[in-house]
């Protein structure tokens, strides 16, 4: 009798073994993945990303949910686009929050135009535009007759001219880890002239194009890859003009926002680590499937608490990283140089870190 029960639940073990194996190994997912290049070996732990956590120190300031991209008035107030769609102005040093407008989206990158006006690149309303008083106007949302996905940081020419990046031609705000998994490159670089409307491409196929900044004599313009790890350079002047080519590569995590440190050269924001058991799948596409399946299931998550504020000089080199794995500053998408400060935005803290720029 005893063995005559036991089969009922050996069925039942095994069709759940079944069903879970065919879940993990053949359901369908929602990208389409390809095999690319092994990755270099992550260089985290040696020479300038020796482990800190000098980013630990940094002082919160409090503004809501998700200040990812910061800008400073001439009054020294910040500027911040929160999760909700709102634009916020904080007074420091006590702090004050002014509510200025609300996007209706996710403002991202924010920069000041030379007439006082905050262009705003939000994920989902397109380029946009505050006027002074806080009306909202949209530049753009359309290339090419077709709406723009995922709008996500800008840099603004002395001429006026906006350069800004699209994230992704297939996936929106909130669904950009699939262009991890499915490494199928479609970002893009492109420049609005303010004079005429005019949208103009400059780079395509860029592995999740992110943070812009322009050179201190605006002879070239820089693009970060998220997903590829690596800053590109596009020449807007002199013999290379209209020509791309790698600024710096190999950088030990998810790079989000770069900004025009005050010396000249630039700080990079590194929004998580890069893992070791995810640089292995770049070449693994089936195994990429296999680990959505199972992160879909289980509800992991691919990202480390561990982010990076990274000093390069006008010509790339890596000078000096900041870090903090300890939960103080996490998810960090920009990092903003002003008058001897560094401040910190990111994608999910409610506060702005302030530190002392080394």
């Amino acid at each position: 009798m005893a063995s005559i029960k036991k089969r009922p639940m050996v069925s039942i073990f095994m069709a759940l073994l079944a069903a879970a194996l065919g879940y993990v190994l053949l359901w369908p997912v929602p990208f389409n993945p390809v095999a690319g290049p092994p990755r270099a070996e992550n260089p985290a732990g040696t020479g300038i990303f020796v482990k800190n956590n000098a980013l630990a120190e940094a002082t919160i300031v409090a503004t809501g949910h998700g200040p990812e991209g910061i800008a400073v008035d001439a009054e020294g107030r910040l500027y911040t686009g929160l999760h909700d769609g709102r634009i916020i102005r904080i007074t420091l040093p006590d702090g004050t929050i002014e509510e200025l407008a609300n996007t209706q989206g996710r403002p991202l990158g924010i920069e000041f135009d030379a007439n006082g006006d905050l262009i705003i690149a939000d994920a989902t309303k397109g380029l946009l535009s505050m006027a002074q008083d806080g009306t909202l106007s949209v530049l753009a949302t359309d290339f090419e007759g077709e709406r723009m996905k995922f709008v996500d940081d800008l840099a603004i020419g002395k001429d006026g001219v906006i350069y800004f990046s699209d994230a992704s031609q297939r996936y929106e705000y909130g669904e950009d880890i699939k262009e991890l998994f499915e490494r199928r490159p479609s970002g893009r670089l492109i420049a609005y002239d303010p004079a005429n409307g005019e949208l103009t491409l400059l780079l395509d196929d860029l592995y999740f194009a992110n943070g812009v900044a322009l050179s201190e004599d605006e002879t070239f313009v820089l693009v970060n890859e998220t997903f590829e790890h690596r800053i590109m350079q596009y020449w807007l002047k002199g013999p290379k003009a209209g020509t791309a080519e790698v600024f710096a590569e190999n950088i030990p995590g998810y790079i989000d926002n770069i900004t025009e440190a005050e010396d000249g050269g630039f700080w990079l924001a590194v929004v998580a680590a890069r893992r070791d058991d995810v640089d292995n799948l770049v070449d693994k596409p089936f195994l990429r499937k296999v680990v959505w399946r199972v992160t879909q299931a289980t509800g992991g998550s691919l990202v480390t608490m561990h982010s990076f504020a990274v000093k390069l000089d006008k010509d790339g080199k890596l000078l000096k990283s900041l870090e903090d794995d300890s939960g103080h500053i996490y998810m960090m998408t920009s990092v903003l140089e002003h008058k001897g400060k560094l401040y910190l935005g990111s994608l999910l803290n409610d506060g702005i870190g302030i530190i002392d720029a080394p």
